[in-house]
This record gives structure tokens, sequence and C-alpha cells, in this order.
């Protein structure tokens, strides 16, 4: 604590001058800079935001050029259904990889895994690959979250895993087959990219999508995505960088 000092009163007539002495002044310490006030009207706290979970993994643009980030780990388990093209996979993969997560990839592909798995960690097995069923508890926590991503085909078998904290899986069906309906019903965000009108029909009826979103999911680009739950949607353009279009090549729907 700094303290400022003030001379002691003058000496009295018919007395010895004495030793100046400071006078402590608790709490008052140097005087900081000179600053006019910041004032804001009560009318203008409504322009005031904070970007209170915003934090996770950009996984592309918003159709108005600005980063989409999803947030992937959550204190409970987190379900994501992507229909779509193993290239946006595996750019989500490495990307949750870069942020610090594990990633393991249960899939009958292991060949079309494994450069991507390789890259990834530098040399640190931060991406693993299972073979289907062979894929056992995880321990994710707080400080080591994991994402689990099933590349099964199709029809997907239930997983074996049991839902934790900290733990998202992110299945992947190349279409939408006969179980469709569960699979899109069970997960907590969905991802769609360009698909037959037929699935667009039912992934409507399923998500409640709006007529135009519809008719917009046959004819999407290779890049685009439609992320969906039941109250709200959002476009995002997956953008590559050249480390990662190194490793995966340009975007693609099917492989």
């Amino acid at each position: 604590m700094a303290y400022q000092t003030y001379p002691a009163p003058g000496p009295q007539p018919g007395t010895e001058q004495r030793r100046t002495r400071p006078r402590i002044l608790p709490g008052f310490g140097l005087r900081g800079p000179r600053r006019e006030k910041h004032v804001l009207e009560a009318a203008d706290l409504a322009a005031l935001a904070f970007p209170v979970g915003d934090d996770g993994v950009v996984i592309g643009v918003d159709p108005q050029g600005l980063p989409a980030v999803l947030g992937l780990f959550r204190p409970s388990s987190y379900d994501l259904v992507l229909v779509g093209g193993i290239w946006t996979a595996q750019v989500i993969a490495l990307r949750a990889a870069a942020i610090g997560a594990r990633v393991a990839v249960e899939t009958a592909r292991a060949q079309l895994w494994g450069p991507m798995a390789q890259a990834a960690g530098g040399g640190q097995p931060c991406v693993t690959i299972h073979q289907v069923g062979r894929l056992g508890p995880q321990g994710a926590s707080v400080a080591s979250p994991v994402l689990v991503v099933r590349d099964l085909g199709a029809r997907p078998p239930r997983s074996r895993l049991s839902a934790a904290p900290w733990q998202t899986t992110l299945t992947l069906l190349p279409y939408l087959g006969p179980n469709a309906s569960r699979v899109l019903n069970a997960a907590d965000l969905v991802g769609v990219q360009r698909i037959s009108p037929q699935e667009a029909e039912l992934t409507g009826r399923v998500l409640s999508l709006p007529s135009e979103d519809v008719a917009a999911l046959p004819t999407l680009g290779d890049d685009l995505t439609l992320w969906a739950t039941r109250m709200r949607r959002q476009y995002v353009r997956a953008v590559a960088g050249q480390a990662e279009q190194q490793v995966l090549g340009g975007p693609r729907r099917m492989d």
C-alpha cells in the first residue's frame, strides 16, 4: 500500500523546531493518470455484447463471410450427424485435433483416414483409427476432450460407447438409409450436404425445414453444409487452409 505524506504543523512560539514527521493517511496512494470518465447512457446498454458461447472449432464461414464456430465439446455428451462426404468430416476432425482434442475414428475405410491421421499429430497419436466394433472407452475429460467419428456407412450400428461428458460423437452418413429418421431424431445437431430431392423431403420433415431449404439441399456445392436443429439453421461454407488442402485435397461431396 502506498502512502502520502504531509508536513506536520509549524513550531509553536516558544518551542523548539521539531523534525517533520509523516502523517499517514491509509487508503490514499499516488494519483494515477488524469483521464476523462467513460460514461454510457442507460439507453446505450443494449448495444453491449459479449462473445459468450463463441468458443469452439471454426468449421467455415457463414453467408456473411464471418467465422462459423461449432462448440464441439461440452460438459455433457453431444451427438452430431453429418449427411455428406468424408472431406468435410475430416476437416472437422483435423480442427478438433488442432485445439488439443483427441480424435478416435471407427471406420471400415481405414485407407481413407490413414493419411489424415498420420498428418494430424505431427508424429503424436492424437488421431487413432479403429476397426468396426473395436472402439473402447476413451476416458474423455475437461482437460482431454474426445471426438468420436463413426464412419460406418448409411446404416451404422448402435454405438457400444456409453455417453460421457466432454465426448462428442460425429456420425457420418454418405446418404440417408432406412433408419435415417431414427438417426436424425437422436442427434443434437445435423449437418446436411447435397442430397437427392427424396432425401431432402425426408430431412425437411424430420428437422422441420422450410420449403426453400428443402428445395436448396439438392443443389448445394461440394463445400456447403446446412447445419440445423429444430430451432435454428445456418449454411456454412468450408474453407480449407493450405496445410489442410495438402492433406485432404479440395472439397468433394463423394469419395
